[in-house]
């Protein structure tokens, strides 16, 4: 049986494919949330938090996470103040505001709750890749 720890890893690997494919054409080309730049879904993107993954109540939230590039995300900290900006517009207005404190949140999410969201994700991930005709 796998560990609580090894079932968040591994439900971070699909839910992060999800968010970057969502997003993807059927190229496999995304633009990065913070600054624009394009680039393929699997070299040089990443899944993107506006609210930190250390918060739980929004580490798997879809619209807490969007695609962004290593640049921003890694070494510019995920540009918050960007990604607040650009959540607002597409989410409408207080959508950063409203992840703010829903991070915030304590949440505990048991084994069976990981096992169904890995599951999704994998189904949704899978799914996305045939339609869009992609690796």
């Amino acid at each position: 049986m796998k560990s609580i720890s090894k079932l968040k890893k591994e439900l971070d690997k699909w839910f992060s494919l999800y968010i970057r494919l969502r997003e993807a054409t059927d190229e496999g080309m995304v633009q990065c949330f913070t600054c624009g730049v394009v680039k393929h879904y699997k070299s040089g993107m990443q899944c993107g938090h506006f609210q930190s993954r250390s918060f739980l109540a929004t580490r798997f939230d879809e619209e807490n996470c969007q695609p962004q590039c290593v640049g921003c995300n890694m070494f510019k900290q995920g540009e918050q103040y960007k990604f607040s900006i650009a959540l607002d517009s597409k989410y409408g207005e207080g959508t950063a505001e409203e992840l703010e404190m829903l991070a915030r949140k304590k949440i505990k999410i048991s084994r069976w709750q990981y096992e169904d969201e890995i599951s999704y994700y994998k189904g949704l991930v899978e799914n996305l890749k045939k339609e869009k005709g992609i690796e």
